[in-house]
């Protein structure tokens, strides 16, 4: 079986709602499909937004670069903000696409990334008898419920922790961003995942881009933040307190806040009276440019809203940030970020919101940044665990059990 795995393409389907086209396609999709795609023949459907839909230049280089890579590439329209009508009309749709290539290429694997792919998974699965990967990515309930999105026990949750069992059960495998989030469906539904296939395979990210700028000091004292932090996710109010105790302790310290996310507003928000005037610098640099940005940073401040919904969460920047070579400091309850920097002693936990906190972190940190090792450290640690080699390998292994199990 393994020789006709390796010799012979197999027929998949990568079925998400996320754009190919967006920064998350890219670096969180396509990466993985263009290592994947040396062993197998994949048809990846994916929800691309109006603005990168009609952007002609745009569609045509990625189509070039799946047919390089001999994808198959089906772009759909994403309409945001439907009603519950045109929401079930959208999925209807949507299984139709799905069965309709299952029957065309005789598809024997569907890798449904979330979960609404995951139900029209789950639909197929009934009609077709096709298996199913089950890729949470987070824990979607939940997100809803911070979000404030819909309400803890109302009929919708109901309905969507139904699916979510159903999917659970049915799925060929579970794929999770972090062991805290497995930890939680266990304890949910351990009779629906017994002897379930699970995978934990974090936000990974390509090595070779984010290389490591191996310091043996920190004196350049730059406190960086990348990312959006106006999402409603990042404790902006967190970041606030850390930028105003550091600052004091130290004038001399430089704030820098990568992100595409209006700076006016930012700086209202942690700087009203600007007092740190030119020592709080807020940009946006592309997406090319990123890597060499942080490489002036001599750590990276990501502070996140805790609680179940960020159970499944592995973000992206701290893949970055470690793969660079730079310490990370972070708040706790935030999916495995707690242990992996305990662990590996590549950074800092605020253990809480207060200024005592705050203090304990910012001077264990000043101990850990006299560490000649630390940086080299980091990179291996973001070698061992967000590696995007090794996160191909994974699904690679996941993928070659499933259709090991049926005899292909």
């Amino acid at each position: 079986m393994e020789k006709n795995l390796l010799t012979k393409k197999i027929n998949i389907i990568y079925l998400t709602r996320n754009g190919l086209l967006e920064p998350l396609g890219q670096s969180q999709i396509f990466s993985y499909l263009r290592g994947l795609s040396k062993y197998y023949s994949i048809t990846l459907i994916s929800y691309e937004k109006f603005q990168d839909f009609s952007n002609s230049e745009l569609m045509n280089n990625a189509e070039k670069d799946c047919i390089k890579h001999g994808i198959r590439w089906l772009p759909q329209k994403f309409k945001p903000n439907l009603n519950i009508f045109f929401s079930v009309l959208s999925i209807l749709k949507m299984i139709w696409l799905v069965k309709k290539v299952v029957n065309q290429e005789g598809c024997k694997l569907i890798h449904a990334r979330s979960y609404i792919p995951a139900f029209v998974a789950l639909i197929i699965n009934r009609l077709k008898g096709t298996p199913f990967i089950f890729d949470m990515r987070a824990l979607w309930p939940e997100e809803l419920i911070t979000a404030e999105r819909i309400k803890r026990n109302s009929i919708l949750h109901r309905i969507i922790k139904i699916l979510e069992k159903l999917i659970l059960k049915k799925s060929s495998a579970v794929i999770s961003l972090t062991n805290a989030a497995v930890n939680h469906i266990k304890s949910m539904y351990s009779a629906n995942i017994k002897n379930k296939l699970i995978m934990v395979i974090p936000t990974c990210v390509d090595l070779k881009k984010f290389k490591p700028n191996i310091k043996k000091n920190h004196n350049s004292k730059i406190h960086g933040c990348l990312g959006t932090i106006l999402s409603g996710w990042f404790r902006i109010d967190l970041l606030s307190s850390w930028i105003r105790f550091a600052s004091l302790r130290d004038p001399k310290l430089l704030f820098e806040i990568i992100t595409r996310d209006d700076a006016k507003k930012i700086r209202m928000i942690i700087d009203p009276e600007n007092d740190l005037k030119e020592n709080l610098k807020i940009k946006s640099v592309l997406s090319k440019d990123v890597p060499a940005a942080i490489h002036l940073h001599d750590i990276s401040l990501m502070f996140f809203s805790p609680g179940l919904g960020k159970l499944g969460s592995a973000p992206t920047r701290l893949a970055e940030a470690l793969g660079s070579g730079i310490p990370v400091v972070v708040n706790k309850g935030v999916g495995d970020m707690d242990d992996v920097i305990k662990k590996n002693n590549v950074g800092v936990v605020v253990d809480g919101d207060g200024k005592r906190q705050i203090e304990e972190a910012f001077e264990k940190l000043q101990t850990l940044l006299k560490d000649p090792e630390l940086s080299s450290r980091c990179y291996n640690t973001a070698i061992s665990i967000f590696s995007l080699d090794k996160g191909i390998e994974k699904y690679h292994m996941v993928y070659k059990a499933i259709l090991n199990r049926k005899n292909i």
